[in-house]
């Protein structure tokens, strides 16, 4: 999705009982012609939250008839690309050959690897109503010695996905394990994607993790005397004993993991090596990456 959005940050140094609670992002809206989208990650001093190096909330977006998203041909290197929806589809293409719709609950993986090409866009049958588009983007950073693993694409539907009670709190394990539950979700280093949905007042202990962010997508947290308020994402050191309380009804996606180490990140390339960065800009450009089946005349060129 987007590039465009800002950010800012807050530290938490000087609120009491919130030593777990490293700082908290807050990510400014960008409007891309009736469509938000709100970026977390990467941003500075937070390039990176485990194996997780982007994290963006699209929507809620409103569709007229005759309108939807339509983001054309563009590549991607030595990440994994997750994408997760409340509401709404994407037609998801690549090149493949992967023709798959994406509805609420289900993840889609897309292993970029060495290289690969995708779109996003959606089917004439949901454009041609009015409809709604509302979900999270994350790409999760590939280990070092298989950055250039072949492009692979996974499709899990929303029932192939573990879900736990926890004192009440319903939790969707997407990626990794938390609660003794474990996600079929391809992983390739620790790594952990969960939701939870907590109404006004009710407390969640979060899984012991090495790096975690929370995120707010709906509602707000309080965690120590430190208030998360909806849109934010709290990065912390760890989850071990940390307990989050919602203030209101509250949705979360809690994302974390072992760090891989740094990664150079350009436009939609991700590696260690800058080197590596050159050399798929070079690529894009003169048309060596393969083309998307089914989508192969338009492309979005190198910004």
């Amino acid at each position: 999705m987007s590039n465009l959005a800002d950010l800012t940050e807050q530290g938490c140094d000087s609120h009491p009982g919130c030593d777990a609670l490293l700082r908290v992002l807050l990510p400014k809206s960008k409007d891309l012609g009736g469509f938000s989208v709100r970026r977390s990650l990467p941003t500075v001093g937070t390039r990176m939250i485990g194996p997780w190096v982007f994290f963006d909330h699209m929507g809620p977006a409103e569709f007229s008839p005759g309108e939807g998203i339509s983001v054309r041909p563009h590549p991607h290197i030595g990440i994994a690309t997750v994408t997760y929806l409340f509401e709404g589809e994407i037609l998801h293409r690549d090149s493949l050959g992967s023709y798959q719709a994406i509805r609420p609950g289900d993840i889609n993986l897309m292993v970029a690897g060495s290289g690969i090409v995708h779109s996003e866009r959606e089917r004439p049958e949901i454009t041609a109503t009015a409809h709604r588009l509302h979900g999270l983007q994350l790409w999760l950073a590939l280990p070092e010695d298989q950055q250039e693993v072949a492009p692979a694409f996974h499709h899990y539907p929303s029932a192939e996905i573990p879900a736990v009670d926890v004192d009440g709190v319903p939790v969707r394990v997407m990626m990794g394990g938390a609660y003794g539950k474990r996600s079929p979700v391809k992983t390739f280093s620790d790594t952990l994607y969960m939701e939870a949905d907590l109404r006004a007042g009710q407390q969640l202990v979060l899984p012991d993790v090495a790096e975690m962010g929370v995120y707010v997508a709906a509602g707000a947290l309080q965690i120590g005397e430190r208030e998360l308020p909806t849109f934010s994402m709290g990065v912390l050191s760890g989850g071990q004993g940390v307990v989050v309380t919602a203030t209101s009804d509250s949705r979360l996606a809690v994302i974390g993991g072992e760090p891989l180490g740094k990664r150079v990140m350009e436009w939609n390339f991700v590696s260690t090596e800058q080197g590596r960065i050159d050399q798929a800009k070079a690529d894009w450009q003169a048309g060596r990456f393969a083309k998307v089946v089914g989508d192969e005349e338009e492309f979005i060129p190198l910004p």
